[in-house]
């Protein structure tokens, strides 16, 4: 490029650094909000972790009554369920407000986000940020350095370094997740209910062993929306376990590229209803 012509501002690159920047000032607008009441945030981030640590005392009732499910002794039941636990939790606290895109479309609010110069999908991600779910991470971060100290691993060098790989590709597997689910609420207003199904219900499915379930439905969570890939697949390969589908091995490092790929598809689905956005015109 010649000196002096002009330089386009609104490249890709320079796109993601505004995008992150305003996720930055808004989350810290909301997190200044929330430590003005100390003693709010506290009791809320409590009352998140025990209403997140019931989900693991109703596991831990069943095996009052079973020594395994699905062939899952207890230790590796909490393993698949604190991988799932912190990998959702650290998706629903950078993203978990998308879900409410569908009552600002509902009520118009949206277009005030619109005329803002900040990207659209950075505002959305990051209104009304809540720290407090913090205490889903935490929660499920312990029960996953509990599963570790129980669960019979053979620790190689490979098995050592899936284990963050497992965390950050299901944290953006889940992001994917929501944003797509925000995208179909241009066009239903009213999904959060359905977006939640396969967020909410997303991570407790992959709570429970694969073992437990009808391949129909392992086969649809592997290739149709692969939220396998957040646990079952590499975390059968930690653990030693056939995967019920008899897949190669290698797919245990497929995460990353899962979440890359679902990321591309969501950010289609997101330009594409927020291309098709109409205002309300109140």
């Amino acid at each position: 490029m010649a000196e002096g012509s002009p330089v386009a501002p609104w490249t890709r690159r320079g796109r993601l650094a505004e995008g992150v920047r305003a996720y930055r000032l808004v989350a810290a607008m909301w997190v200044r909000s929330t430590m003005a009441y100390r003693a709010s945030f506290a009791m809320t981030t409590f009352g998140n972790f025990a209403a997140t640590f019931l989900d693991f005392v109703a596991i831990m009732l069943m095996f009052s009554r079973v020594d395994a499910l699905g062939g899952y002794p207890l230790p590796e039941v909490a393993f698949l369920y604190g991988l799932s636990a912190v990998s959702f939790g650290a998706a629903d606290l950078l993203i978990g407000s998308m879900d409410r895109l569908g009552r600002r479309v509902r009520d118009g609010t949206l277009d005030t986000l619109l005329v803002r110069p900040a990207p659209v999908l950075a505002q959305v991600a990051a209104d009304r940020f809540a720290l407090r779910r913090l205490g889903r991470v935490t929660q499920g971060a312990l029960v996953l350095g509990w599963s570790l100290t129980r669960v019979d691993i053979d620790w190689t060098a490979d098995r050592l370094l899936l284990m963050p790989v497992m965390v950050v590709s299901g944290c953006g597997i889940f992001c994917a997740v929501f944003v797509a689910g925000a995208a179909f609420q241009f066009v239903a207003q009213d999904a959060s209910e359905v977006q939640n199904a396969f967020t909410y219900g997303g991570t407790t499915l992959l709570q429970y062993p694969p073992t437990v379930f009808a391949k129909e439905l392992v086969r649809g969570v592997t290739f149709v929306l692969p939220l396998a890939f957040v646990n079952w697949l590499p975390a059968t390969y930690v653990l030693g376990r056939p995967y019920p589908l008899g897949l190669p091995l290698w797919l245990a490092w497929a995460p990353p590229l899962v979440a890359v790929g679902c990321g591309a598809l969501a950010g289609l689905a997101w330009r594409a209803g927020l291309r098709s956005y109409r205002s309300t015109g109140s």
